[in-house]
């Protein structure tokens, strides 16, 4: 889980996003009160202004031209400050001078032209007084109430991630799963966080129950099934000490002790899926061909009607850190399945660099099929019934558990081709 995307980190992105909003929105705001202030307002005026002139120009010629603060009126472009006589345009209408900040409206009535020239800096300092001063204390508020609601926020939302970070940090190794104690949370919190700190309190004690079972039923299941295991070896090797026993009978008691030692490697594979933790198992360098040759071995009880040729590919010696025992249990599971679903032809293990290839000569499978096949209890339409269903998925849940992955490729027809694919082979 990323720790930039948690609740509290969303609240505050949220708040600062919200905060430069209302940053470009004053701005936006004061920008375009400056832009209708000058081209609505002051030009507005100033046209008006030229307007009245002239109205009571006419009337009377004496009438005084406009000479305020930030208006002054001139008929004699000679009168003009320098800098704006000569780069007047002469055309009518609005000019402007940045460096003086002065706006100039030239309009005209017979053969006298009149020139208004306006001070903007009065008008600017008068727009930064009554502009910029109350929108500094709105934002100052904004901010303020934002930089409480941001607190606020936070103190809601601390219990909630609290709470997280404890259930985060359980220890499913430990006797005890239940990850809160009620008394010891460290804040005051609503009706609403007290449920939701109950509820998990309560599904932690469920879950130390059903732990407590599960550990109880893989202790007396291991002892269970080791004990009649160990009666069937000892009692095969007290009836191979009988020098009286024929071939056959030899032959017999060595594929009962031989199911034996398999039965208890199963017994080991199941109790380790049935765990949470590996620690329980023996972990080494293992070379995969010897255990290749070991399980085609064994896979000879199965083959003993069929005789179907079995051959070994050895491109490389593979070495993995890994439990023999689960490797046993994967591959075996492997070659007895070809071996069940092939009537007649062959079956090739081939030992690669990173990978073991189990591949036959059998009836196939449609895309539907090899989809279902590692699914429980799940047999194929052209098996003829062979099997129980769960070997497929004993190698599947093995792969997942020690990061194994499986290819599969079948086809009608023209056999099944299974690679195990091991990331830690030791190149």
């Amino acid at each position: 889980m990323n720790p930039h995307r948690g609740l509290i980190h969303r609240i505050n992105r949220a708040f600062i996003v919200q905060a430069l909003f209302i940053s470009i929105a004053a701005l936006l705001s004061v920008f375009f009160a400056k832009v209708v202030l000058e081209e609505t307002l002051i030009k507005e005026a100033i046209k008006q202004e030229a307007e009245y002139f002239w109205q009571r120009y006419q009337s009377d010629e004496s009438f005084p031209l406009p000479d305020t603060q930030n208006l002054t009126g001139y008929f004699d472009i000679e009168k003009l400050p320098d800098d704006i006589r000569t780069g007047l345009p002469l055309s009518d209408g609005f000019h402007e001078s940045i460096e003086q900040h002065i706006v100039v409206y030239k309009s005209r009535q017979g053969d006298n032209n009149l020139y208004l020239l306006f001070y903007r800096d009065q008008v600017d300092s008068l727009a930064m007084y009554y502009g910029l001063f109350p929108l500094t204390l709105i934002l100052i508020f904004l901010y303020t109430t934002l930089w409480f609601s941001y607190r606020f926020s936070r103190r809601m939302v601390s219990p909630v991630s609290w709470l997280a970070s404890q259930v985060n940090n359980i220890d499913f190794k430990s006797n005890e799963i239940s990850p809160i104690k009620l008394n010891e949370i460290p804040f005051e919190t609503d009706t609403e966080i007290q449920l939701l700190a109950n509820s998990i309190v309560h599904l932690g004690e469920r879950v130390d129950k059903f732990i407590e079972r599960e550990r109880n039923f893989t202790r007396d299941a291991s002892h269970e099934l080791r004990s009649p295991l160990t009666v069937i070896r000892i009692a095969t090797d007290m009836l191979q000490s009988e020098q009286s026993l024929s071939a056959l009978a030899t032959s017999s008691l060595q594929k009962i002790r031989r199911a034996a030692d398999d039965m208890a490697d199963l017994t080991e594979a199941f109790l380790l899926l049935a765990r949470e933790s590996d620690d329980a198992l023996t972990i080494d360098s293992v070379n995969v061909n010897d255990i290749v040759h070991e399980e085609v071995d064994r896979a000879e009880l199965f083959n003993r009607v069929k005789k179907l040729p079995i051959s070994v590919n050895e491109q490389s010696q593979l070495e993995i850190h890994a439990s023999d025992k689960v490797l046993s249990v994967l591959l075996g599971n492997l070659i007895r399945n070809a071996i069940l679903y092939t009537e007649t032809g062959t079956i090739q293990v081939t030992v690669t660099a990173i990978s073991v290839i189990i591949e036959d000569s059998g009836v196939g499978m449609s895309k539907e099929e090899v989809d279902n096949i590692f699914m429980p209890y799940y047999r194929a339409k052209n098996g003829n019934n062979v099997g129980h269903g769960v070997g497929l998925t004993i190698v599947k849940r093995l792969s997942e558990r020690f990061n194994w992955p499986l290819r599969v490729k079948s086809f009608p027809g023209e056999g099944t081709r299974i690679e195990v694919i091991f990331n830690n082979a030791e190149l």
